[in-house]
């Protein structure tokens, strides 16, 4: 049975090693050991066995990317640093040079985020070329972040992870079932429309092609748009069409609220706000709440 070292004492271990060295700012040694203190307690959580002097860069990612849903981004950044730190110069898990992805905070994107209406998401994908213009359709139906743009896989090709669904799960809509990994690791299924589904499978690869995007492969099966090239797009074409943008994400704003409009016709507000979540591969219902400012 794995034993565990307390999550602050594996923290200050660590920091003793960096201290002096490394780090000479007393403030910077205080707030990475806070932040390595948390990564230590969410390896515990996982049954990690060795926790933090075993955590690798993909683990290091998904732990950032579940921490994102709850944080805003400069605690998330410091957090990737002090791990980036360790890795570097404690535990060699991070090749000299090498660096840990920055992840974008889904709590602070959510807060700050606007939603497009659905004829401006209309109006972006026109501008855009063909390949990037049906991802953006395709986020916008299925409430897609840019990274799962680059994982999708047909529903029957990869189950979804087992995690409770309510039966007003894609309630008054209608199309072919995909899947993508989400934050966290999370396999959850999206819902494509007919007429979007028909046009993706003509994009489909005789064979999987590695796709490296801010520092992660995918295995990419349809050749289409998707991560930072794909965002770095939809932001372009909406300051040439629209004259603001607010970003890829914004669109997963724009599907958060039709949803809720949707729904709110035949369920509680309760109900459609947990259903709403389950669709969008969000963890609390309180996350999903914030997109629909």
């Amino acid at each position: 049975m794995a034993t565990f070292r307390a999550p602050a004492a594996q923290a200050a271990k660590i920091m003793q090693k960096l201290q002096g060295g490394v780090l000479r700012s007393v403030g910077t040694v205080r707030n990475y050991e806070s932040a390595l203190t948390r990564v230590a307690e969410w390896t515990a959580a996982e049954k990690i066995s060795g926790g933090l002097t075993t955590l690798t860069p993909a683990l290091a990612v998904q732990y950032l990317e579940q921490r994102g849903q709850d944080v805003g981004q400069k605690a998330l950044d410091m957090e990737r640093q002090a791990m980036q730190a360790m890795m570097q110069h404690v535990t060699g898990q991070l090749p000299a040079g090498e660096r840990l992805p920055v992840i974008q905070s889904e709590h602070a994107q959510a807060l700050s985020g606007r939603a497009y209406t659905p004829e401006q998401a209309q109006r972006i994908a026109a501008a855009q070329s063909e390949q990037h213009g049906l991802a953006t359709l395709i986020a916008h139906a299925g409430g897609l972040r840019a990274h799962e743009l680059l994982d999708l896989r047909r529903g029957d090709e990869r189950a979804p992870d087992p995690r409770p669904a309510l039966d007003s799960k894609w309630q008054g809509r209608d199309g072919v079932i995909y899947t993508v990994q989400g934050k966290g690791g999370l396999v959850r299924e999206i819902l494509v429309p007919h007429d979007l589904a028909a046009r993706l499978e003509a994009t489909r690869r005789d064979e999987p092609v590695r796709i490296t995007d801010r520092g992660i492969y995918y295995q990419s099966h349809y050749d289409i748009g998707g991560g930072q090239r794909w965002s770095n797009s939809v932001s372009a074409a909406s300051e040439r069409v629209l004259g603001w943008s607010t970003g890829a994400h914004g669109l997963r704003h724009t599907y958060a609220q039709e949803r809720m409009n949707e729904l709110q016709y035949t369920l509680s507000r309760d109900r459609a706000l947990e259903t709403v979540s389950q669709e969008m591969g969000h963890f609390r219902p309180a996350i999903t709440e914030t997109y629909l400012r």
